[in-house]
């Protein structure tokens, strides 16, 4: 495969580089916060976007892209063409990790049963470019969202054959992540929602989900998978709901089935949006409640409805990303993987690599204004200050439970004082950030 022959390694050329296919602010080596830059990031490519996007749209059925390895006409021999191809740009782009769905990898057979030989086979050819080249699985998942079948969802689906046709392919795509080495393995319940409730057993679908969950968990423990498994939360599109909302809605499911210890979340930046919330709310709760384990970085068009997956280009909001990914002790065996395509004109080999060129240099110059804002400490002390009184004797007393309601109520009607609130100084913080963008 030598669809990306023309293109060189790209290299660390430094911020005054006018070089199109360099770096400027990844430079992997470069220690931040006692870490090399790239142990912070752990940087993946991802397979579907990347190689197995043909460039269609709703409304532009024939795809734009027309790469070689979609124009190759048996299967098997398009996907290893494809993983060649794949391992190429990897290899070339310098991004120690890459993500897969196991449809990405292998075409789906006639049969249940061809479909696992094809994705077995195809296993050991990803086995021996990863010997090759040195690169690693950050995490593999399961496709149980695009086929026809998975119209009415995988673990929530209303016939129990299809919910058993979902576990085959989840049992096959961790133990394929458990033999690459991955470190997480992600569910993404692209279709574990509801398009209306006239037809929908809530209740069914969510004992359901949650029984399936429980069955993979205990798979992970069976093989010994020992990265978490990754739930990774969406408020819509495809479905008119889903089940995996947002982080907050993901933990109350996971802490009511007592799962969450052992699932944590990978958290996408268009879905936050796509929720109403920031990138750095939910990176910001899954820390507080317990459950961050990575993120799919991406951005969606403010002015569409749904999920665009475009490359991350905005460094203030990547900041403060990352300032909450450091504060709460980074990565563990998450990353930063590119959930993100390039446009359907953007037709070229090259075009692959500046929107992932782009997308590394936005996090780590992000990373970069991270350890300055870190550093300096202003934040985290106008934070501390603020919430200041929960350390004295009156906030120990209430976190610790000492004091009931009644005893409570009374101390203030013994004290006898209108406390005055404290300016929240909003604006103020807002230009300490801007100082160090």
């Amino acid at each position: 495969m030598t669809y990306f022959a023309e293109i060189d390694p790209i290299r660390y050329a430094g911020p005054e580089s006018t070089e199109a296919l360099a770096f400027r602010w990844y430079d992997k080596d470069r220690v931040v916060l006692g870490k090399r830059m790239e142990e912070h990031l752990r940087f993946a490519a991802c397979y579907w976007h990347t190689f197995c996007w043909n460039g269609f749209d709703p409304f532009g059925y024939d795809g734009t892209f027309e790469r070689p390895w979609h124009r190759i006409a048996d299967p098997m021999a398009a996907a290893r063409a494809k993983a060649e191809a794949a391992f190429d740009f990897f290899s070339k782009l310098g991004v120690p990790y890459y993500c897969f769905h196991d449809r990405d990898v292998a075409p789906e057979g006639a049969t249940p049963k061809d479909s696992v030989d094809n994705f077995q086979r195809m296993v050991g050819v990803l086995g021996e470019h990863q010997q090759r080249t040195g690169l690693k699985l950050l995490w593999g998942t399961a496709n149980v969202f695009s086929h026809r079948r998975f119209m009415s969802g995988a673990a929530t689906n209303p016939d129990p054959e299809i919910f058993a046709l979902a576990a085959l392919q989840v049992r096959e795509a961790m133990n394929a992540t458990k033999a690459l080495g991955g470190e997480n393995y992600v569910i993404w319940g692209g279709r574990e929602g509801y398009e209306t409730l006239l037809n929908t057993d809530v209740k069914l679908e969510l004992d359901n989900l949650g029984r399936f969950l429980s069955m993979a968990v205990e798979h992970k423990h069976k093989i010994g998978l020992k990265g978490p498994i990754l739930i990774e939360p969406k408020p819509r599109e495809p479905t008119k709901h889903q089940y995996d909302f947002d982080v907050a809605t993901v933990y109350g499911f996971l802490k009511a089935r007592g799962l969450e210890n052992d699932v944590k979340v990978n958290i996408e930046a268009n879905h936050a949006t796509l929720a109403g919330h920031s990138f750095e709310h939910e990176i910001a709760t899954a820390v507080a409640l317990g459950i961050f384990g990575s993120l799919d970085m991406n951005r969606g068009d403010m002015q569409c409805g749904w999920d665009t997956d475009q490359f991350p280009n905005n460094i203030p909001d990547t900041a403060l990303a990352l300032y909450h990914v450091l504060l709460g002790g980074g990565f563990t065996t998450g990353g930063l993987n590119f959930d993100a395509k390039v446009r359907r004109q953007s037709l070229d080999a090259e075009d692959l690599f500046h929107g992932h060129i782009g997308g590394m240099d936005v996090s780590a110059r992000s990373l970069l204004i991270a350890e300055k804002m870190i550093q300096d400490g202003g934040l985290a002390r106008a934070v501390s200050e603020r919430y200041a009184g929960w350390e004295g004797d009156l906030g120990r007393d209430i976190r610790g439970g000492k004091l009931s309601l009644d005893a409570l109520a009374q101390r203030t009607l013994d004290r006898n004082v209108d406390t005055r609130p404290v300016s929240g100084r909003q604006e103020a913080l807002e230009n300490w950030l801007n100082r160090f963008i």
